[in-house]
């Protein structure tokens, strides 16, 4: 096995994540670990500790511009950081979201997914709404684009809902999100992140689809779990999500942090009752 000079270990030798392997992991029962990431160094630094998935996420609004929300980051930007995390990873599944207003209608999502492709090299392409992106899933999809949807507290919508709130917490808004799940599944979505849901919820929508789960504040029953990683490190400024965990405080560098988030994912230790709803 290759010596991994850069961080004193040894790479990893298994071939790259694919939807394919991602649906695997579901299908066996392992759990998929996922992490965001902005830039070739942190891509390298994740893919080297045994991340499965980097997601390009509009966040980087957030912790790397400054802004108080995801609204102002643009195509343009995520095509840049997108470029960045691939050129860094060799193993892990790149995602890269659609930014604020780049897919009003599925025309206009096409175009702007296939700049994710084309130009920043992503392997799928993630946006935020239920059955009322359905149609834009359809066609992302007969276009050879994969798409993960997102359900749950959607930050492109935090003026409209009023804040960052749990979402799915009365029965009439639940049996709403778990119908969104299985319409955007069926529209050829392959991948669903739930962020900020009651656990009990996202267990019940994880039960009930064939494609895979992605957790953010949704509880330990969804197939795998990401985090933003300056949260893990315990550098983002300002109070840490209820949800996330600074891993940092037990390891003391980045590298064994990571590690320790994967190991505890895949080991069912995290996330605990504490960072769930």
């Amino acid at each position: 096995m290759k010596t991994d000079t850069a961080y004193g270990r040894e790479a990893r030798s298994e071939k790259p994540q694919s939807v394919t392997t991602l649906a695997e992991m579901k299908r066996k029962g392992e759990k998929i670990t996922c992490l965001t990431g902005y830039d070739a160094s942190f891509s390298a630094l994740l893919d080297r500790a045994g991340v499965d998935v980097i997601l390009v996420g509009d966040s980087l609004g957030m912790v790397i511009q400054g802004y108080g929300s995801t609204l102002a980051v643009t195509m343009d930007q995520m095509v840049y950081h997108t470029r960045c995390v691939v050129r860094g990873r060799q193993r892990a599944f790149v995602i890269a979201d659609l930014p604020f207003m780049s897919y009003p209608e599925p025309n206009r999502a096409a175009e702007n997914a296939a700049r994710l492709l084309r130009e920043g090299e992503a392997q799928m392409v993630k946006l935020e709404g239920g059955r009322i992106r359905a149609e834009t899933v359809r066609h992302l999809v007969a276009q050879g684009i994969p798409v993960c949807g997102h359900l749950g507290l959607l930050p492109q919508s935090v003026h409209q809902i009023g804040g960052y709130r749990v979402q799915g917490k009365d029965q009439q808004a639940a049996e709403t999100m778990l119908e969104d799940a299985r319409i955007l599944q069926d529209a050829g979505a392959t991948l669903l992140v739930l962020e900020c849901v009651p656990a009990s919820l996202a267990k019940k929508i994880t039960e009930s689809l064939a494609i895979p789960t992605i957790g953010i504040g949704a509880g330990v029953d969804c197939d795998g779990q990401v985090l933003v990683l300056y949260d893990l490190l315990d550098i983002t400024p300002g109070k840490r999500p209820k949800f996330s965990k600074n891993f940092m405080a037990e390891t003391g560098d980045a590298v064994s942090a990571v590690r320790a988030f994967v190991d505890e994912v895949r080991k069912g230790r995290f996330p605990t009752e504490e960072q769930s709803f």
